[in-house]
Order: structure tokens, then C-alpha cells, then sequence
């Protein structure tokens, strides 16, 4: 049996909802059904920054053996405005200790990006951040030669039906389509 960790936000820990409806636990069912010899872990914990999962870290890494490691965190650095730089270096850093604890484990990032132009809020500086924002998982992706979730939230944000009444999480409907997300890359590095 290998284990899949799932290192996030509150998207990973699914907001509001029962554990089983997470996208994590959605993954683990369809293992399950294509008898994959994986077991999944969910280390969601809601409002975490990338600051926040750097500190924490070495904690998840020291509570079982990891073979596959998915990085899902950013999204609150954004609505936060944290610098894009700051963000990035966090994010490297867990991908580094990852590499020191576990060589042989296989890192997917996962992407976010906001979804409007938020330089109706005040001027091109938020448009500028946003792209920025955007850009830097695909530019770590690369740097570190990681398989790479473009848009965790593809095909949920911004559709009503698929949110919670607060627009910004997924409810339980909008999971199904976060784990096709993750899945798409995902499958792709699981061996029988």
C-alpha cells in the first residue's frame, strides 16, 4: 500500500462539508474501485497560508511514509495579498523538505488562480498581482519538474450550482469536479 498525501486548505479539508464528500476521500474511493494500492491521507486545514503549511510541514511528514505528495496551498496568500515572491518561496520550501524526507516521492502541485479581474477594485496593481499569482505555480511546476494541477477549481468557480452559498467554496457537488481535476494528472503517476 502507498500513501497519497493531500497537503492544503480548506479546499483539501473540504469546507463545510463531511470528510467523505473531500475530493481526497472522492480520490480514495475511485482507487478503491480500480483496486490501486493506494491509501489517502487529507492534511486540509481551512484558512492555512503557504506560511502556515511551511511551519507545518515536517509534522505531516513525520506521521506515516509518503510516495506521492499533493501541494495545495496559495489560495489564501492571495485573497490576503501576499506578495507573490513570499508565496513562492514558501511553497519551494515544502517542496524541499518533501525531497529530503522522501527522494523517491512523486510532488504534484495544484494551481489556483483569481477568478476575475480585480483591476475593477482599484487600479492595475490588483490585475498585475493576480497574473503573478497565477503564473507562479506554473513557473515552480517547471523549476522543479513536478507533474502540475493547472486549475484545481476548473469548471467549479463562479457557477452557483456548485458552491457553497458563500461562492468561494465547492460544495459537495463541486468536489466531484475537483478530484476529475486532480485525477487527470494524478492517475497518470500511479503504478498497479
Amino acid at each position: 500500500m502507498q500513501n497519497i498525501i493531500f497537503f492544503g486548505n480548506s479546499l483539501t479539508a473540504g469546507y463545510q462539508l463531511p470528510a467523505s464528500a473531500a475530493f481526497p476521500s472522492l480520490l480514495q474511493q475511485r482507487l478503491d474501485s480500480l483496486n490501486l494500492p493506494y491509501k489517502t491521507f487529507n492534511y486540509g486545514v481551512s484558512g492555512e497560508t503557504s506560511a502556515g503549511g511551511r511551519q507545518r510541514v515536517a509534522s505531516v511528514l513525520a506521521r506515516q511514509p509518503v510516495d506521492v505528495f499533493v501541494l495545495e496551498l496559495g489560495a489564501n496568500d492571495g485573497l490576503r495579498g501576499i506578495p507573490v515572491r513570499e508565496t513562492t518561496q514558501n511553497l519551494q520550501a515544502i517542496i524541499d523538505q518533501v525531497r529530503l524526507k522522501y527522494p523517491e516521492a512523486r510532488i504534484v502541485l495544484v494551481g489556483l488562480e483569481f477568478p476575475f479581474d480585480l483591476s475593477a477594485l482599484g487600479g492595475h496593481q490588483y490585475g498585475r498581482y493576480a497574473a503573478e499569482f497565477k503564473a507562479l505555480f506554473r513557473i515552480l511546476a517547471e523549476k522543479n519538474s513536478l507533474p502540475f494541477v493547472p486549475f484545481l477549481l476548473q469548471g467549479v468557480l463562479g457557477r452557483r450550482e456548485l458552491n457553497l452559498p458563500d461562492g468561494v467554496h465547492p460544495n459537495a457537488a463541486g468536489h466531484k469536479l475537483l478530484a476529475d481535476n486532480v485525477w487527470a494528472v494524478l492517475s497518470g503517476l500511479l503504478t498497479t
